[in-house]
Parts: structure tokens; sequence; C-alpha cells
């Protein structure tokens, strides 16, 4: 009876381990046909002038064959991740064996005893899960491609599969990145800097730190000598032999934001399959120069304003002695305007000593004097007075800094990653076409594309269509309407609008309520217009999200997303037709034919009298108003735009070939930029200096009159006198 009982047991055991196992590894791919696995051709992607600027596919970075990989870099990645690679069959026991133990002793499942081929399952086949349903199903697919592959291609396939840092997948991409060049001209020490960065890529970055870089690689060394794959005389050169780094350019991740929204729009319309393995090709609509200038812009004004906001102190502290021996041999070679790590290695109340990637420089005290206003901790904010380097700074500190000169002297400006994020797109205003879009200050920092996603409210740049929506029903310019205390109830609350200044001026025109974003007069002529007509307006211009139906939205209490209301915008530039932006001209499949295509859509939204009319109002507010500081010197007009208590800053404008919108705030709507922080003095700086360069070898057009209007010179004057004058002759543009 107990042997039944046994037999029984064990007979059901076995079936149950076996129905587990097939359960587990059902789905398990296979590797039929792995030998001749080559690169697949996913989608590329194009600018308007016909650069590439992306891909999606399967396959990252770019493939080389294996006989193209150094043998040191093959040496030094076998030492390091696996040195009994050549000996397993996929699976190291030994090395399990250590991993086990670690778990047990850490009561977690950590990483590690991974051979090189269960990585490659890893990359190819799984997701980076840490469970033991993953390291079984890694386990049973290494020991399969060891049976199909050689370990020659298993290698090529993991080094041109694996995550290097900064955007690089493979060693061709890594190469090209930290080095500048391909990977077959690289040095041993950079080899072994490479290997050393597959551990952990962001940890061991060089970019990031260089002190952990070095000993890394002096690890990868060591680990090379102790499998006799170099000699202890190549070790002791290799890590005494300078490396010298290639700068390291933002403008990397320039075209991130609109890819992505490309991808997203190609999901739509393509099945992921086709997208990723159908070798597509599409065609966008960006301006690469614009995209770069965006960039550019959105970053540096970010910056700017996040050092009003105030230094919040040094990131980091180091021993000094350490960080001169390891950073020595390591060398970049920067370019000004780069931004990198530094630290402080001595300091005096005028002057510091910086090192930034290998490099000694000076920072003078000018160079660093708006760190005089000093947020805690706690988030107060100190202002230092008689400020001194040494009342921020102290030897060892971790900084960031700008190479601000190169020569006989290098020279830094003291910088801090800002923690506000900000937005910009921009759209010909004739076609619809998108001709830059970035979506944060970083897209490694974060990939919400707060340019077509954030929906925040526009404040005061939502009131062009409000006094659209007036002279349409036969308001002109030069008419005025009362600037004074005004309340309304609400049920049992009472609402009084008040205006930016506090003040009150009285009577005062259409023209330069607009112009000085008057807050009183605006809604006055919201209520005479009624809340419908100008609802009715802004959606035939092209807003789409939900507006409010009562009298804040003249102060624009609605959310909506950049891209929105800078396509909305452009109803005022282009004679009054509403836009649809478009990101993808064509797309096509391998042999040319056209799978997806999209022509400009333009529909009559307001007359062109209307149009006209707002974009004369306009040109005052940069002219004389809000907008000053967008002036650019050629024919332009543009809205500020504010949220309460400072939370959100805007600026819109155009002229007659681009239109643009830049969006600046906290992610958490709750934070406020500061007091006095508005869209005039945020956001249109960033607009302008956007708005230069992308134009830069573009004609100055000027605004076309329609035929059935007249142009009467505005007499206002552009000073602050101008607002007690209540009976000036404003006028602006007529209908006949």
């Amino acid at each position: 009876m107990k042997i039944k009982i046994i037999v029984i047991t064990v007979i059901v055991l076995i079936a149950f381990l076996g129905g587990a196992g097939f359960a587990l590894l059902r789905d398990i791919p296979s590797i039929k046909d792995f030998e001749k696995v080559k690169p697949i051709q996913g989608t590329k992607v194009y600018a308007e002038d016909g650069t590439l600027i992306g891909e999606f596919k399967i396959q990252k970075g770019i493939y080389i064959p294996f006989k193209q990989i150094p043998k040191h870099l093959i040496d030094a990645v076998v030492a390091t991740e696996d040195s009994r690679f050549w000996k397993h069959k996929g699976i190291d026991y030994i090395g399990i064996g250590r991993a086990i133990i670690t778990d047990i002793l850490h009561m977690s499942l950590k990483e590690g005893g991974s051979t090189i081929t269960q990585q490659l399952a890893k990359i190819m086949f799984l997701t980076p899960e840490k469970t033991l349903s993953r390291k079984i199903k890694e386990a049973y697919l290494a020991i399969k491609i060891e049976k199909e592959l050689s370990k020659e291609k298993i290698l090529e396939l993991y080094l041109n599969n694996v995550y290097f840092g900064h955007g690089a997948y493979g060693v061709e991409m890594a190469s090209r990145i930290y080095f500048g060049k391909s990977v077959h001209e690289i040095t041993l020490p950079e080899a072994a800097l490479l290997a050393g960065l597959i551990k952990a890529p962001n940890t061991y970055s060089p970019y990031n730190d260089l002190v952990r870089a070095k000993q890394r690689q002096e690890t990868v060394l060591e680990r090379m000598e102790k499998e006799e794959l170099i000699s202890p005389q190549e070790r002791k050169r290799a890590s005494q032999q300078a490396i010298h780094l290639s700068s390291l350019r933002i403008s990397t991740e320039n075209y991130n934001y609109f890819l992505e929204y490309v991808r997203k729009q190609l999901e739509e319309n393509f099945d992921i399959e086709k997208i990723y393995k159908g070798n597509l090709k599409v065609y966008t609509t960006l301006d690469i120069r614009a995209q770069i200038s965006a960039q550019k812009a959105l970053q540096e004004g970010l910056r700017d304003v996040d050092k009003r906001i105030g230094w919040r102190g040094p990131f980091g502290k180091v021993s000094i002695k350490n960080n001169e021996e390891k950073e020595e041999k390591v060398a970049f070679t920067p370019a000004v305007g780069d931004i990198a790590r530094g630290i402080v290695i001595s300091v005096t109340p005028n002057q510091a000593i910086i090192k930034a990637r290998g490099i000694k420089g000076k920072l003078n005290l000018s160079d660093a004097q708006w760190a005089s206003k000093v947020i805690d901790s706690s988030g107060k904010v100190k202002i230092l007075r008689n400020f001194r380097l040494t009342d921020i700074l102290h030897p060892g500190d971790v900084i960031m800094v700008k190479f601000k000169s190169i020569g006989k002297e290098i020279l830094f400006s003291l910088e801090q990653e800002p923690e506000i994020e900000g937005a910009l797109v921009a759209v010909d205003p004739q076609t619809g076409f998108i001709k830059a879009m970035v979506g944060g200050y970083s897209f490694q920092r974060g990939e919400f594309n707060r340019a077509v996603y954030a929906k925040r409210q526009p404040g005061s740049s939502f009131k062009p269509f409000v006094y659209a929506a007036a002279i349409e029903k036969g308001f002109t310019p030069e008419n005025t309407m009362l600037d004074e205390p005004i309340s309304y109830k609400t049920g049992l609350k009472e609402w009084s609008p008040s205006n930016y200044d506090g003040e009150f001026w009285g009577e005062i025109t259409l023209r330069r309520a607009l112009a000085f974003s008057r807050n009183v007069p605006t809604v006055r002529l919201a209520e005479m217009l009624g809340v419908d007509s100008i609802i009715n307006l802004a959606k035939r211009a092209g807003i789409t999200s939900e507006m409010p139906a009562d009298l804040t939205i003249a102060l624009g209490s609605l959310s909506v997303s950049p891209l929105e209301l800078t396509s909305a915008f452009a109803v005022f530039a282009n004679g009054g037709k509403k836009i649809k932006p478009i990101a993808i001209k064509y797309v096509t499949d391998a042999s040319g034919k056209i799978l997806l295509q999209n022509e400009p859509e333009l529909q009559d939204a307001i007359s062109p009298e209307v149009s006209y009319t707002i974009t004369s109002m306009l040109r005052d507010v940069v002219t004389y108003g809000t907008g000053t500081r967008a002036n650019i010197g050629r024919p332009l007009a543009g809205k500020t735009g504010t949220s309460n208590d400072f939370k959100d800053a805007w600026f819109i404008g155009y002229t007659p070939q681009l239109v643009a919108g830049v969006w600046v705030g906290y992610d958490d709507m709750r934070k406020s930029l500061g007091q006095g922080e508005a869209g005039g003095r945020v956001s249109a700086p960033i607009w302008a200096q956007f708005m230069k360069e992308a134009l830069a070898n573009k004609e100055s057009l000027d605004f076309i009159l329609p035929i059935n209007t007249q142009e009467i010179k505005d007499n206002s004057k552009n000073s602050e006198s101008t607002k007690n004058s209540t009976n000036q002759k404003i006028n602006p543009i007529m209908p006949r």
C-alpha cells in the first residue's frame, strides 16, 4: 500500500512539474534560423529636407559584423561580463551557485550569475523583470541559443544590442557617442571603458561621474590581466593612458519628442509589425534648423528662469584628492556653451577653481552672482548680502558649470539643472505643417511631451479670441471700455476680477486693453458679447478642449495644450483660416508606393478683415504692450499669458511664415514660478530667441492687408503716459 502511494505521488509530481514546465515555456520563441539573423529594416523618418532624423525598429543602434569588432573589446567584455563564456554551454553553473548564495543572503532575487548568452536571451526575447519564471525562461533560451549559434554569432548579436547609456545601443553607436569614432578605431583603454559601462551605464558613465568611470575601467583591465588576455605591462600602460572623450551634445536628442509624436500617429494607421519590420519611409514636416533652435532656446530659457528662482546648492560632495588622481587620465574636447558636472578644487571670495570634464578653469564671482538668492532645504528663499563665492561653495562640492570661454584660460559660469519645465511648438500657418516641437527640458529626463499632452490654463493668451468675437460683432479697436472695479455674484460667492498691477485705468480703448492685457475691460467686453459667442469663435479657430461657459473664460480659465493653442492662433496669421496640425507628409513602403498622405486642410473660420484687425492689435502687444521682449525687429504679432499665482507663463506669436507657442511652468500644477514671473518675462524671451534663429535665413515679410480693409495708423504712444489718455484717436483697422 505504501509503495502504491509513493508511486502515485511520484507520478502526480512528475505530471505537475511537466505541466508547469509546459505552461511556463510554451511561449518561448523559436530559435530556428537564428544563425541567419540580420538587422530588421524598420521605419526610417526624414525631415522636410530629406535628412534622416530617426528610426523605429526592433534592432536599435548601428549593426556591425563580428569581424569589425576589435579583439581587445571582445576580450574586455568577456573578461568582465562572463569570463567562462568560451567554455560553458549557455549557463555557468559556478556563477549561478554564487548568485544563489547571494540571493539567500539578501533574501531577494538579485541580478547575478547571468552569462552573456542569458543576457542576450533577455535582451532579445524577455522582459527585464527580476522573477523566478523569467530566470527559468532565460536559462532555457540560453541553452537553445548555444545549441543553434556559434559563440562568435552570440557575441555579435550581444554586442550589437546591449545598452551603453546616453541612448547608445550596441558597440558602434557607443563608440561614436563616447569617442566620436567608429568602434574598429578604439584603443585598449577605450575598450575597457566601454566594457565597464554594460553593468550600469548611468552609474559608470564618464559624463555623469569621471571617478567611477575610471575606477570601473581599471576593474575591467584588472580582470583582463587576471584572465591572461593582456600582460601586466599592457594593463599598466592602458590604465595610465589618457582617454579623449567627445563632447556629449544634448542635440543628440533634438528630435525625440517629435519622433515620439510621429510614432504614435503611425500606430494609429499601421499595425506594430508594419512599423517595426516593414521598411517604411516617413517624410515629415520638421524643419531641422527650427527644431535645433527650439531645443536650444527652451533649454537656455528654462535655465535663466530657474536661476531667478534661486540657488539650490551643490548636488554632491567628493574627495578632491581621489578625483584629482582619477580624472587626470580622462580628457574632453569641450565647446563653448557645453554644460558639465564640475568639482570645486579651491575657492576664494571672488574666484573658484573648478575641474569639469578633466579640465581646470576659473569661475569668477560675476558669473555666479545669481546664486546670491539661495533656497534652503525647507524651500525658503534668502538673499545673501555682500555675496561671496565662499558663501555657497566649498572644496569638493559637485556643481554644474557652463564652458563660457575656451582658450589660454578656461572660464566657467555657474549653472544648475532647472526643476521647471516647458514646451515649444512651431507651425506653418499657411499649411499646418509642424516645423518644430520640444516637449520638455530633456527627453532623457522625461519623455512626457508637454507640447502635445500638457493641458494648462492659457491665461491672457486666450484674450485674442475674446476680442476677435467683439470685432466680428461690429466693435472696433477704438471703441472704449471701462477699466473700473466690478463684481459678479456666483451663487454664494462673489467674483471681483482685478488687473495684474492692481490698478484701474478708467476708460480705455480695446486696442490698448489688449496691448496691456487689462483683465477688467476684457471681462466687461465678454459680458456684453455673451460667453457663447466667444466659445463659438474659439471652436471655429481650432480649440477642441472643454471651455467653461462663464465669464472666467475671458481670462483664460480653460485648459489647453501648447499645440492646440498655437494652431488656433494661425487663424490670425493666415487670413482667418483654421488649420489642421500635420507632422507626416506621406509614408511609403520599400518600393516607394505611397501608403499614407496628409494634405494641408484649411477651413474658413473668421473673415480676413477680423483676422487682420486682431493682428494689428497684437502687433501693439509686442511694440509697446506686455510682449515687448518678443520684439525681434520684423513684422510680428503675439500675446502673453499668465495663469493665477504665476503657475503658467505663455507667449504665442507669429509672423506670416511661422506661428510659435511657448509654455513654461512646473509639472506640479500647485507650484508657482514666483512673483512677477509672467508670460512677458518668462516665455517671450524664449520665443524671441527661437524665432530669430528659425527665421534667420528667411525674408522679412509683412502681413497682407485684405482687399476690403483700410488701415489707419495707431496714434498711441509707446509710453506709460498713454494709459491716462482716454480720448486719443486709435484706429486701427476698419472694414469699409
